[in-house]
């Protein structure tokens, strides 16, 4: 398996504060590197603080993570606004890009090597997956039973205010009984 990040190692305090500057992307990593020398000097002076490099990779890491939740986030809005929800399609849309992103997860591990992760890690993480896999899937089967639900409790009060809006029409203006039962007819409102 591959070596943890040396920003990995280091004490909570230090990486949740490399966290938060590479968040703010305000600082340049010389900045960044200078800033942490001076924030942490006894880390500075035990030689513990990480590379210029380490944190650019981290950076990186962070950044692609960021953009991710970011994405996610705007979908999920783009999603509330477009649909009602009132079929919670938020929760479906969700699990699709949970889907995604474990069937993506399932891709990458068959290109880890031997030597990254022994037969045994695999199984372990394969298993993890196909359990979060089952959760999903369970999920899924629920959430298309309640929209379908809601699409059908929909329909019913559709048709519970037609039915009430036709027995309430007037005879006046020429609607007649059978004119009424045509309508019945068309709209699938039983008398």
């Amino acid at each position: 398996m591959a070596r943890k990040s040396s920003i990995d190692r280091l004490p909570d305090v230090v990486k949740a504060y490399i966290h938060g500057k590479l968040a703010d992307n305000k600082l340049t990593l010389d900045e960044l590197i200078a800033d942490l020398q001076q924030q942490f000097p006894e880390e500075a002076a035990a030689g513990d603080l990480p590379s210029r490099s380490a944190v650019g990779r981290y950076g990186q890491k962070l950044e692609r993570r960021l953009a991710a939740i970011r994405a996610s986030t705007e979908a999920a809005k783009i999603i509330r606004d477009q649909a009602g929800d009132k079929e919670d399609a938020r929760s479906e849309a969700l699990t699709a890009m949970i889907q995604s992103e474990l069937f993506e997860s399932i891709m990458n591990l068959q290109d880890v090597s031997n030597e990254e992760m022994t037969p045994a890690e695999r199984v372990g993480l394969l298993a993890d997956a196909a359990k979060n896999i089952a959760t999903l899937t369970r999920s899924s089967v629920t959430l298309k039973k309640y929209q379908v639900e809601a699409e059908e409790r929909g329909r019913k009060l559709l048709l519970d205010e037609q039915k009430a809006r036709l027995s309430a029409m007037e005879t006046k203006g020429g609607v007649t009984d059978e004119t009424r039962a045509a309508i019945r007819e068309a709209l699938g409102i039983a008398s």
